[in-house]
C-alpha cells in the first residue's frame, strides 16, 4: 500500500510554538503546541525547533505516514533565500541557519519563511483574504508586522525587511522599543505592550485579553491603556495604508480576538486621522492563532510540487 504524504509545519512565536503534521490537502492531522521559552535564551528556542520537528516525524511514522518537506516560520527578520533567522528582537537570536540545521537534523529540504508572510499566505488562500487581488495581513500579538499580499504572495522585499510596521515610530520619543529605537508602535499596540503598560501602571500582572475585558467593563486605567493602543496601531495603519494602498487590511493575533472592541474604534481612528488616504476595510483573520502554522505547511507544500518528477528509465 502506497504511504500516505505529509509535511511538517512549525511557526515559532514570541510565547508559543505550534506545529503540525499537514497532508496534501493541507488537512491537520495531527498538531501540538510547547512553550518557546524565550527566556532561557534563543539557543534554547533553536534546539526546541529542531526537536519538535524530530517528534513530528515519529508521530508521522506511528500514523504510516511519510514526510516529504519541513515548513518553519520565525519571526524577525527572515532570508528565505538562504533559510537565515537573521535577526528577532523577540527572541533574540542572529544569523541562525535554520533551513541547514533542520535538514542535518531531519534529512529533509526545510523551507524557511517569516512567520508573519505564512500568516498571510493562508489567509490570502484558505481564509479572509480569499477573492481580495492584495490586502495587508496584519496580527497582533507579542509583537506586530505586517505581510504585504499581492495575488495570493507575500512581498519579503529586497532585504527581507517588508511589512515591519511594529518599528514605524508613532510617538518620537517616547518608550524605548526591542530595536533600539524610540517611540515604535508595538511598544504601545501589540498585546505584550497593553499587558506590560497595564501592570506597569497598576502593580498589577494582567495578560492583554483580560486587559481588554477590563476596558470594556470600564476600568479607568485599562481603557486608557487600550485607547492608548488603537491609536498607535491606527497612526501605524495610516502610515503603511499611505504607502501601500491596500483596500482590505485583515488583523490577527491575540489583540484582534477581541473582535469588535478592537475593530470598531480602530475603524473610527483610522477615518478621523486619514488625509488623503483612502481607509481601507478592516477584517478580523478567520484562520486563528493556526494562520502561521498553516502558512508554514503550505510554503512546505508548494516546495514539495515544485520539485522535478524523477526521470524515468527508458523502456528496453
Amino acid at each position: 500500500m502506497t504511504a500516505q504524504r505529509r509535511v511538517v509545519a512549525v511557526d515559532v512565536g514570541g510565547t508559543g510554538i505550534k506545529a503540525a503534521l499537514l497532508d496534501r490537502q493541507a488537512a491537520v492531522r495531527h498538531q501540538v503546541r510547547r512553550a518557546t521559552g524565550r527566556e532561557h535564551g534563543p539557543e534554547a528556542v533553536v534546539a526546541t525547533i529542531v526537536d519538535l520537528v524530530a517528534d513530528l516525524l515519529r508521530q508521522a511514522a506511528e500514523q504510516g505516514a511519510e514526510v516529504d518537506a519541513v515548513g518553519l516560520a520565525v519571526p524577525g527578520i527572515v532570508d528565505e533565500d538562504t533559510g537565515t533567522g537573521v535577526y528577532s528582537a523577540t527572541i533574540g537570536w542572529r544569523d541562525v541557519p535554520f533551513r541547514d540545521l533542520v535538514t542535518e537534523r531531519t534529512g529533509l529540504p526545510a523551507v524557511v519563511t517569516h512567520d508573519v508572510r505564512a500568516g498571510g499566505l493562508a489567509e490570502a488562500r484558505l481564509g479572509a483574504g480569499r477573492g481580495t487581488e492584495s490586502f495587508l495581513f496584519v496580527p497582533v500579538g507579542t509583537s506586530i508586522a505586517a505581510a504585504v499580499m499581492t495575488g495570493g504572495r507575500a512581498l519579503p522585499g529586497a532585504h527581507h525587511r517588508a511589512g515591519e510596521i511594529g518599528h514605524l515610530v508613532v510617538r518620537p520619543g517616547g518608550e524605548l522599543c526591542a530595536c533600539g529605537a524610540r517611540g515604535c508602535a508595538e511598544t504601545y499596540a501589540s498585546a505584550a505592550a497593553v499587558a506590560r503598560r497595564f501592570t506597569e501602571a497598576t502593580g498589577r500582572p494582567t495578560p492583554a485579553p483580560e486587559v481588554a475585558r477590563l476596558a470594556a467593563a470600564g476600568d479607568r486605567v485599562a481603557r486608557a491603556v487600550w485607547n492608548e493602543a488603537v491609536e498607535a496601531l491606527a497612526d501605524a495603519l495610516l502610515t503603511a495604508v499611505l504607502v501601500l494602498d491596500p483596500p482590505l487590511v485583515v488583523l490577527g493575533g491575540g489583540l484582534a480576538e477581541s473582535g469588535e472592541q478592537l475593530l470598531t474604534p480602530l475603524a473610527a481612528a483610522l477615518a478621523a486621522r486619514a488625509r488623503i488616504q483612502a481607509v481601507p476595510r478592516l477584517a478580523p483573520a478567520a484562520l486563528g492563532d493556526g494562520a502561521g502554522c498553516l502558512g508554514a505547511g503550505l510554503r512546505a507544500l508548494d516546495a514539495v510540487a515544485a520539485r522535478p518528477a524523477p526521470e524515468r528509465s527508458p523502456a528496453t
